[in-house]
C-alpha cells in the first residue's frame, strides 16, 4: 500500500471533511497518530484481526464502533449525520470498518477525539505512542509502546 496516497487520498480529506462539524478533528497530529495506529494495529497489511474481532487497516473492534455509536454519535446528531454522510448503502456498518477507508479513518479518528488526552504535535513520535497505548490499546491491552515507535518507524516515516 502507497502509504502517501492514503494520508493525501483518505485520511487527510476525511478529518477536513469533518473539521466543520468536529473541531480540531483534522489536527496534523491526528494524521501522523492515525498513520501510526495502523502501522501498530495492522501492519498496513491484515484487513480482519488475526484470532480477533478487529477489523479494518485500523483494526477497530466491533464493540467499539458500537460503544461510538451508542455513547457519543447517538447524543451529538449532528456529528452522527457528518459521520454517517461517508458511510456506503451497503454492506453494514461494522462490514465498513473493513470496506471504507474514510469510514473507519473516521471511526478510528473519533477513538481519539472523544478521549481527553491531547493529539501530540507532528513528528513526536514518542508521544504519539503514548496517546495511542493510553487511548486506543488501553492499558489492558497487549501493544506496547516501544512496538508503537519501531512499527511506526518502520512503515510511516520513510513515507513522510
Amino acid at each position: 500500500m502507497n502509504i502517501r496516497h492514503l494520508r493525501d487520498h483518505v485520511i487527510r480529506p476525511t478529518l477536513l471533511h469533518l473539521a466543520a462539524e468536529l473541531p480540531g478533528f483534522a489536527r496534523a497530529g491526528a494524521v501522523e497518530l492515525l498513520l501510526g495506529t495502523i502501522a501498530q494495529e495492522s501492519n498496513f497489511r491484515h484487513l480482519v484481526q488475526l484470532g480477533g474481532p478487529a477489523r479494518g487497516l485500523y483494526q477497530v473492534e466491533p464493540a467499539t464502533y458500537r460503544d461510538i455509536q451508542e455513547n457519543y454519535l447517538r447524543y451529538k446528531p449532528a456529528t452522527q449525520k457528518a459521520i454517517l454522510s461517508l458511510r456506503a448503502g451497503w454492506p453494514d456498518s461494522e462490514s465498513q470498518l473493513v470496506t471504507n477507508l474514510a469510514f473507519a479513518t473516521a471511526i478510528a479518528r473519533l477513538v481519539y477525539y472523544r478521549s481527553p488526552a491531547a493529539i501530540p504535535a507532528p513528528g513526536d513520535i514518542a508521544g504519539h505512542a503514548k496517546v495511542w497505548k493510553r487511548v486506543y490499546n488501553t492499558p489492558l491491552g497487549k501493544g506496547t509502546e516501544a512496538e508503537f515507535i519501531v512499527n511506526f518507524n518502520r512503515f510511516v516515516a520513510p513515507n513522510l
